[in-house]
């Protein structure tokens, strides 16, 4: 029994931490929550961002944004794509502006620098972690729809 309360803790707290969904339960961003970056630029590349399912954070929206301009608020097991000019671009995941319940009083910040080449594709995936909350990574095995 002893041993039992003490895994206890471990078990719940590892249920906090995202997993990557099954292919058939990812879903398109609906239109009307993809914001920017939706047209082709000429020479320019494309970034997918996925976000993994978990308790944490499970029924809020988080922003995507690329060089800090608001692109996206993705759900759980979604997946959007983002069409950007060729350079460096700066990929932010942030608390959903919008979003003006308990969810959009947080704190959060990530970002990274893409170097995006003309006709590349990049992916990348939102993970939610029991140690350290949400975070965007490169994601080097992109979702299968």
């Amino acid at each position: 029994m002893r041993s039992f309360l003490a895994v206890l803790p471990l078990v719940v707290l590892a249920g906090c931490s995202s997993f990557r969904p099954d292919p058939e339960n990812i879903t398109e961003v609906p239109g009307d929550r993809l914001l920017a970056y939706q047209d082709e630029f000429q020479n320019g590349g494309q970034l997918v961002v996925n976000r993994d399912m978990g308790l944490m954070g499970g029924g809020c929206y988080v922003a995507i944004e690329v060089d800090r301009k608001l692109a996206a608020r993705i759900g759980m097991a979604e997946v959007a794509s983002f069409q950007v000019p060729a350079g460096t671009r700066v990929l932010g995941l942030k608390i959903d502006p919008l979003d003006d319940t308990l969810c959009g009083m947080g704190r959060l910040h990530k970002e990274l620098a893409v170097k995006v080449e003309p006709g590349s594709v990049q992916y990348f995936q939102v993970v939610s972690e029991n140690t350290g909350g949400f975070d965007i990574r490169p994601d080097n095995a992109p979702p299968q729809r």
